[in-house]
C-alpha cells in the first residue's frame, strides 16, 4: 500500500426528511445564495422544503446552472455574490450545480487577476465562501471531495479543479428527492459512480485488499441496485443504496493508498467539450476501449476484476479478459447507455479531435503515465 493522508470535513445527514435540518447545518446569521439548476427542484417539491427551512433568513437566488455548469453563468453568479454580499452558498440539486456553486465559492474570493486562471493553470485557491448541498441526482460525488469540473462552451472547453477549500461543509441527502429523476438521468448517475470506482480500483496490484474489496462492494451493489431504480423508480431502498454507492465512489476513501487513472474522465471531458454528450454516456463509451487498450498494463486486475465482480473464472486469462469486458458492456447497455461513439451519432473525426488535444510530448495519462497521444489515438479507435 502507498502512503497517503485523508482527511473529509463535509457532515453528511441521509435518509427520508432529512432536508428538515437544513436549519441547524446552516451557520447562523449571513445571508445565503440558493443556487439550482432548471427548475426541477420547484417541480418536484424541494425548492419549496429547502425555502420552508429558510423562512427567517436572508436569501438571494441564483438558478439557470447548466448540466456541465458554464464558466460564463458562473461568472454572472460571482458577479452577484460580491454584490449582494453573500456569506453562504446552498447547492440544491445535481452534481452539476454543486460543481459551479464550488467554481462560483472559490472564484468570488479568488486573489488573482483572472478566475480563468483556476481551471487553465491550476492558480492557487487560498479561500473560499462555504458552501452546503442538499443533493438531488447522485451520480458525481462532488458532495462530498474536493474537486469540480466546469465548462466553457466559448472555447469547447471543459476542465477540472480542486481545492481543500470547496468541501461543502454538510451534504443532505435524501433519497426521495431522486424519486422523479428520468430513467436517463438515473442511469447517468450508476454509471458515473461505477466508472468512478474503476478509475481507482482497475490499475495495478499495490497489497491494498480493503480498498479492493471497498471497490469491489460497490460496483456489486450498483450492478445489483441500478436494474432496480430503473424498473421501478420509487424503490426507496435501491435509491438509497445508489445514492450512498455514488458518495462513497468518490469520496476519497478508495484511493487512500492506491494508484489512479482518470484516463477515462480525461477523454470523456473532452466528447463532452466538444460534443456536447452527457458525461456519463462519455464514459460508458470510452471505459470499454480503455480496458481493450490497456489490457496488457491492466492485465492483474482485470483478472481480479472478471472473478469478483462478475463472478467469471476459468484458465484462459485472455478470454477471462475478453468477458469481463464484455459483461461491463452488457452492463451499461441494460441501464440503456450507448457503448460506441456510433450510438450517439457521433461523427469519426471526432476521434482525430479528441487524440489531437493530447498532442503535446507531455502529456501523458493512466496510473503509469504511459498513455499518450497514440494510445489515446488507439482508444477512440475502439470507441467508433
Amino acid at each position: 500500500m502507498e502512503n497517503f493522508r485523508y482527511s473529509n470535513p463535509t457532515k453528511i445527514a441521509f435518509g427520508k426528511g432529512m432536508i428538515s435540518e437544513l436549519r441547524d447545518l446552516l451557520p447562523p446569521g449571513g445571508k445565503i445564495m440558493l443556487t439550482y439548476g432548471g427548475g426541477s427542484i420547484k417541480r418536484n417539491g424541494v425548492y419549496n422544503q429547502v425555502m420552508a427551512t429558510l423562512s427567517e433568513r436572508s436569501v438571494v437566488e441564483f438558478g439557470g446552472i447548466e448540466p456541465n455548469p458554464d464558466y460564463d453563468t458562473c461568472m454572472k453568479a460571482v458577479a452577484e455574490v460580491k454584490a449582494q454580499g453573500i456569506d453562504f452558498l446552498l447547492s440544491v440539486g445535481g452534481g452539476s450545480v454543486l460543481d459551479g456553486t464550488k467554481f462560483i465559492a472559490a472564484a468570488s474570493r479568488f486573489e488573482g487577476k483572472d478566475p480563468w486562471s483556476i481551471l487553465t493553470e491550476g492558480a492557487v485557491i487560498n479561500s473560499a465562501i462555504p458552501v452546503g448541498t442538499v443533493l438531488t441526482l447522485p451520480a458525481t460525488g462532488s458532495e462530498s471531495n474536493g474537486f469540480a469540473v466546469i465548462s466553457r462552451r466559448e472555447f469547447k472547453a471543459k476542465r477540472p479543479f480542486g481545492s481543500p477549500h470547496i468541501y461543502p461543509c454538510f451534504a443532505i441527502l435524501d433519497p426521495t428527492t431522486t424519486f422523479s429523476l428520468p430513467a436517463m438521468q438515473t442511469a447517468n448517475g450508476v454509471a458515473d459512480a461505477f466508472i468512478h470506482v474503476i478509475e481507482q480500483y482497475l490499475t495495478f496490484p499495490v497489497n491494498a485488499p480493503l480498498q479492493d474489496r471497498q471497490a469491489e462492494a460497490i460496483l456489486l451493489t450498483l450492478v445489483e441496485e441500478g436494474p432496480k431504480v430503473i424498473a421501478n423508480p420509487k424503490d426507496y431502498d435501491a435509491r438509497a443504496n445508489i445514492m450512498w454507492c455514488a458518495t462513497v465512489a468518490l469520496n476519497g476513501l478508495l484511493a487512500c493508498g492506491v494508484p489512479q487513472d482518470w484516463t477515462t474522465h480525461s477523454l470523456g471531458h473532452q466528447l463532452t467539450a466538444i460534443c456536447g454528450l452527457d458525461h456519463a454516456r462519455t464514459l460508458t463509451i470510452i471505459l470499454p476501449a480503455v480496458m481493450e487498450q490497456q489490457r496488457v498494463n491492466k492485465r492483474s486486475k482485470l483478472l481480479q476484476y472478471a472473478e469478483r465482480v462478475w463472478g467469471i473464472c476459468g484458465e484462459d486469462e485472455d478470454a477471462l479478459i475478453d468477458e469481463a469486458i464484455a459483461s461491463t458492456v452488457n452492463f451499461f447497455r441494460s441501464l440503456g447507455m450507448p457503448t460506441s461513439l456510433g450510438d450517439c451519432g457521433v461523427a469519426p473525426e471526432t476521434c482525430d479531435e479528441v487524440t489531437e488535444r493530447f498532442a503535446a510530448p507531455e502529456t501523458q495519462l493512466g496510473e503509469r503515465g504511459i498513455v499518450g497521444k497514440d494510445q489515446i489515438g488507439q482508444i477512440m479507435a475502439l470507441c467508433l
